[in-house]
């Protein structure tokens, strides 16, 4: 039988009875099966002797003779040393709440001891060992060439309190006993000889009982293997439920891959148009994917970039020429390369579905006699980095789908980005006869009302809000794309309830809405692979003409000023400036999703009190630092506070300047008013929180400064920093960060502070977070593998997703 079927409780074991499972349900252990995947996390070789004189490059494993046995503390707290000797060096064995050893291991006695040592109070010991009587008494020369009883490798598993490893090693081996010899191969036998991988059963056995560390890691090669192989197995057929056929397994994360010589690569869209005939088709140059020559870029004169934007132009439709023919700036290479991609995409949905209507119409007798595949509808991933143009992509997509008659629904996961998105698209689309819309839970019940009604009568054709889309009082017309922005921020769970508002039944058939993803924090290829398998990949590079890479700076605490002064520059240029904190007041409680861990920080004032006391009473020379005491006040492990911080901005730094504060807690359209102002130019400083780490986009603005920088991560931060460097001029990003910070800290500010690219800093963050953390797909089920890796095994995902592409492919067929 499969492993998974092996569903006995694990209470049939000897030895585990309700309170053994109790503790084995902490770890999900409750069947068989549960416990035959509880892999080890490590192993532990005892394979070869590592004296007491090697401890500090290897735990010790040796034989030895228990020489004394001393005493220290009083009453309770007397402890039991044993003084132990390997006939090269003593060690003290330090027992704490073990005073029975004395009796077990009397002086005299041959020991086997193994366990970490390290230097105490001068003297060699260890508190963490094992030990197994050899003999009571006897010569330890007698054991030198002796093996050792518990010389092998161990299995290290994962535990929780009230279980230690010797209980989870003996159940599993009793389950190895019993169940083991049944289970069978999950893999094709062609697979298993293609990559010569044990049998399951040889796998599961090797797993949790090696002869060796070659032996155990050749058995979880074999179960990474085969657990990414059934992974990729469901991305392969989650795939074809939306295309009809299991695409090629390559993920190429360059848009400009595989592309013919001239640039062009075939494509089969046909732009909507007057003239259209009843399926959508229309006579054209098809839609497809544009590359430049090597060498090229965006700003090249003629040549090459004539001759691919007129190609693109030529495949747009009528609405979304005209919203070309508006832009005052010209679309990026890789712009015109994804809105073609999603055209040929949405197209061919297009005349999928009338086919399936058209054969819906027909007699029974005269439909198509063999089962059709799934109608192919878009999903695709657009990834790019902050400023790179996504929102402007979306726009041509949507009115792609507008031009075929359908609806759309743009969903941001703040009132502040939907808002954003409203309205850009109610400037650049209203003016070409879009109908545009905005709900979120703050509409109005009156507003709302005559909203929800004219959307289910199809008089809106874009609606742009957020959660508030999916709500059971929406309905729509006939809605046939959903844009998703900073998907990640969204659960599964909400991401397929819209889907599901798209959802068409055609007779036999059914189908769902296109899908767009988008995303401003790069996904690392290991993780497209994995939690976005399923999808198409559509990626900006390239930053709109003009732009110059933003210069990051790193701020020790203690020397703000000198970033303040810079900013005092800008400022007095006529540019402006944002304020980043990690929490909105001193007491460190948050609400705008930052990474909170302080408290009780001291008050503006009185912080700055005592800081001018001090330095009187020490007679201290006024510095350029001294301007700033609170930066330098003592606190208690807290948080810098937006409201504080404003307030001392505004106060003592810039009170020449306008200031404004801006945080989750200020009413909405208060909110809409300041970022209004900060717009326009009338405000020059905005101190926030991460509310505007999305969704704010002014070119005047050239500073952000993020005070203890590194309480965030490394792509928040990014996102943070691309609020600046959206205009001509240059701008600067000041990172400061603790005193107290960490090696890893200073790894993840080098990181911000050496590179742009959002794509190689996401592979950076991906190594310091968890995978659910970076993509959002936390509490989704996507990510929860057992022995597998991503980070860790990218190579044999790749082979493993070839593979299983190539089998679903037939068995699908």
């Amino acid at each position: 039988m499969k492993l998974g079927d092996i569903r006995n409780s694990i209470t049939t074991l000897p030895g585990v009875g309700p309170a053994a499972a109790k503790l084995f349900a902490k770890l999900n252990v409750f069947s068989v099966a549960d416990l035959l995947t509880l892999y080890p996390k490590q192993y532990d070789d005892r394979t070869k002797r590592i004296p007491l004189s090697a401890f500090r490059s290897s735990k010790v494993h040796c034989a030895a003779l228990v020489v004394s046995h001393e005493w220290f503390g009083y009453g309770r707290m007397k402890t039991l040393k044993l003084i132990i000797s390997d006939g090269e060096a003593e060690a003290e064995l330090v027992a704490f709440n073990r005073p029975f050893l004395e009796k077990q291991f009397p002086v005299g006695a041959i020991i086997s001891v193994t366990g970490a040592f390290d230097i105490k109070y001068g003297k060699l010991q260890s508190t963490s060992f094992e030990i197994i009587k050899l003999s009571e008494s006897g010569d330890l020369s007698d054991y030198e060439k002796t093996a050792l009883p518990d010389s092998r490798v161990l299995p290290v598993y994962p535990l929780t309190e009230g279980l230690n490893q010797k209980n989870v090693r003996k159940t599993i081996l009793a389950a190895l006993r019993e169940y083991s010899a049944g289970i069978e191969n999950e893999l094709p036998d062609y697979i298993m000889e293609k990559h010569k991988l044990l049998s399951k059963r040889d796998a599961i056995r090797a797993v949790h009982a090696p002869e060796s560390l070659l032996q155990a890691e050749e058995a979880r090669q074999t179960l990474i293997y085969e657990e990414l192989f059934h992974f990729q197995c469901v991305i392969a057929k989650r795939a074809w439920e939306h295309r009809g056929a299991v695409p090629d397994a390559s993920l190429s994360l360059s848009p400009f891959e595989n592309t013919e010589e001239c640039g062009v690569k075939s494509g089969s869209g046909k732009s909507p148009s007057a003239g259209t005939d009843e399926s959508g088709a229309a006579d054209g140059i098809s839609a497809g994917s544009i590359a430049p020559e090597i060498g090229a870029h965006d700003g090249a004169d003629g040549g090459i970039y004539d001759a691919t934007r007129q190609i693109f132009i030529d495949s747009l439709s009528p609405l979304q020429r005209a919203l070309y023919d508006r832009l005052p700036f010209r679309l990026t290479f890789d712009q015109m390369n994804v809105i073609m991609e999603m055209d040929d995409d949405l197209d061919r949905g297009y005349r999928e579905r009338e086919l399936v209507a058209n054969d819906e119409k027909k007699a029974p007798a005269e439909r198509a006699e063999n089962e059709r595949p799934p109608v192919f509808t878009m999903a695709r991933l657009l990834q790019g980095d902050v400023g790179s143009g996504k929102t402007l992509a979306a726009f041509f997509a949507c009115l792609r789908v507008i031009s075929w008659k359908g609806q759309c629904a743009f969903m941001a996961p703040t009132e502040l980005l939907a808002r954003q998105h409203a309205e850009n698209a109610s400037h650049m689309l209203a003016p070409l006869g879009i109908r545009v819309a905005f709900l979120t839970g703050n509409v109005k019940a009156g507003g709302r009302a005559e909203l929800l009604k004219q959307l289910k009568a199809g008089n809106i054709d874009i609606v742009i809000g957020t959660h508030a889309l999916f709500s059971e009082a929406v309905q729509y017309n006939d809605l046939q794309l959903a844009v998703i922005d900073e998907q990640h921020r969204f659960g599964v769970l909400q991401r397929q309830a819209i889907i599901e508002k798209g959802r068409k039944i055609a007779g036999t058939s059914s189908y769902t809405l296109h899908l767009l993803m988008m995303s401003a924090t790069p996904i690392p290829q290991t993780l497209a692979l994995t939690a976005f398998g399923d999808l198409d990949v559509s990626l900006l590079r390239t930053q709109p003409e003009g732009r110059k890479a933003v210069k990051t700076y790193l701020v020790r605490e203690g020397n703000e000023a000198n970033a303040y002064e810079a900013v005092r520059k800008e400022l007095e240029a006529g540019h402006q400036a944002y304020f980043v904190y990690p929490a909105i007041e001193s007491d460190g409680r948050q609400t705008d999703g930052e990474d909170g861990n302080g408290d009780n920080m001291e008050s503006v004032e009185t912080a700055h009190a005592r800081s001018e006391a001090d330095a009187k009473t020490a007679g201290a020379k006024r510095t350029r630092n001294a301007q700033f005491p609170l930066l330098y006040a003592k606190e208690k492990s807290a948080a810098k506070a937006a409201e504080e911080m404003f307030a001392f901005l505004s106060e003592r730094v810039y009170s020449e300047f306008e200031c404004a504060l801006i945080h989750s807690r200020i009413d909405e359209d208060e909110q809409v008013r300041i970022l209004r102002d900060f717009q326009k130019g009338r405000i020059q400083v905005l101190a926030a929180t991460t509310v505007i780490e999305v969704g704010v986009d002014v070119p005047n603005a050239t500073c952000i400064v993020i005070e203890q920088a590194d309480r965030f991560g490394l792509a928040q931060l990014h996102q943070l920093r691309g609020r600046v460097g959206r205009g001509d001029a240059q701008s600067y990003c000041f990172l400061i960060y603790g005193k107290n910070i960490t090696e890893t800290g200073i790894e993840r500010m080098k990181v911000l502070r050496e590179n742009t690219d959002g794509f190689f800093i996401a592979e950076r963050d991906l190594k310091l977070r968890g995978p659910g953390e970076v993509t959002g797909t936390a509490q989704s089920g996507d990510l929860e593998l057992g022995i597998a890796d991503i980070r860790r095994d990218g190579e044999i995902l790749v082979e493993a997703r070839n593979d299983a592409f190539e089998y679903m492919r037939s068995v699908l067929r």
